[in-house]
This record gives C-alpha cells, sequence and structure tokens, in this order.
C-alpha cells in the first residue's frame, strides 16, 4: 500500500542522502560542513528532536527488549520475571547505543548544511511558526493521504487501461 512519508522526515532523507546518487556527476564535491562546530551539532540536534527522530531512535531499544520478552515468554513462560529483571538491568547499556546513533546522526545532518543554514533551519523549527508547522503537520498529512490515496488508485487503473490500449494496437494483449 502507497503510503505518505512526513513531509520533514523526506526533508531529513533528502539532506541526509544529498550526494548518495548513483552517478558520479550528480554528487557534490564535498560536504557542506565537513567539520561541523559543537554549535553545528547542537543545532542539528535541535532539529532532529523537534522533527521526531530523536524520539524514534529513542524506542528503538525499548521496542526491541519488549520484542524480545514477547518472543522468548511465548515458547518459555516460566522465565518471564526473570527475564524482564535481566532486560531491565542491560537496558541502559543499549540505551547509551541510541544515544550514540543520534549524536551521529546530528553530525551527519550537520555536515550536510552550512554552519549557518543548520542554525537557520533549528531556528525555525524552534521558532512560532516552526512549532505550529510540527503540530499541525500530521493532520496536514492524514488529509494529504485522503487525497493521494484515492489519486493512486485511480492512477494505477488508468495507467495499465492506458497500456493496454496502447499495446493493443501493436497487436499485443495483457
Amino acid at each position: 500500500m502507497f503510503a505518505l512519508r512526513t513531509l520533514r522526515n523526506f526533508v531529513l532523507a533528502a539532506a541526509l542522502l544529498a550526494g548518495s546518487g548513483a552517478r558520479a556527476e550528480d554528487a557534490p564535491a564535498a560536504p557542506a560542513n565537513p567539520s561541523p562546530s559543537p554549535a553545528a551539532v547542537a543545532a542539528a540536534g535541535d532539529i532532529l528532536g523537534a522533527i521526531g527522530v530523536k524520539q524514534r531512535i529513542a524506542l528503538v531499544v525499548p521496542q526491541m527488549l519488549t520484542e524480545l520478552e514477547r518472543n522468548v515468554t511465548t515458547t518459555r513462560p516460566e522465565i518471564k520475571d526473570s527475564l524482564r529483571q535481566t532486560l531491565q538491568a542491560i537496558q541502559p547499556e543499549f540505551n547509551k547505543t541510541a544515544i550514540d546513533v543520534f549524536n551521529q546522526a546530528a553530525t551527519l545532518l550537520a555536515m550536510q548544511l552550512s554552519e549557518k543554514e543548520v542554525l537557520e533551519v533549528a531556528a525555525f523549527y524552534n521558532s512560532p511558526t516552526g512549532k505550529k508547522f510540527v503540530a499541525i503537520e500530521p493532520a496536514y498529512l492524514q488529509k494529504l493521504e485522503a487525497i493521494a490515496d484515492p489519486w493512486r488508485q485511480k492512477l494505477s487503473t488508468d495507467i495499465v487501461t492506458r497500456a493496454r490500449e496502447e499495446m493493443k494496437k501493436k497487436g499485443v494483449d495483457f
């Protein structure tokens, strides 16, 4: 099923993947900010927090631990309490890895833009307008999906119909 990505994820992905195209001539010569300052990294962290990346990274470890507990206790219910205690004991160790990944993500984002640009984007997300954008985005995307899904379904049918018509003109049925 067609799923719309959030605008912020699209923008973030575009920023993070800039220059990763397969053709060498499309790749930029160098990152915008190859050695970002602590201020740029902090601003990038603010951006990632505002767009929900920080929260999603923070949820990965608890979700994986919950999934492990559920999977193991399905076949071994007698170890549920002991396993839960073990998982709670080791969770901080893995939470540190999530912090490391977030810091790497912030650094990577800070490298893709100039320091001025990172600071401007962070200022936008921290502004009343940026905060409003983040607040209205989920409802907007639901409404956009209500428009895009029927279009996509109709488009799929129309493309097949037209392709069949054109192929039939060439004497090919499919």
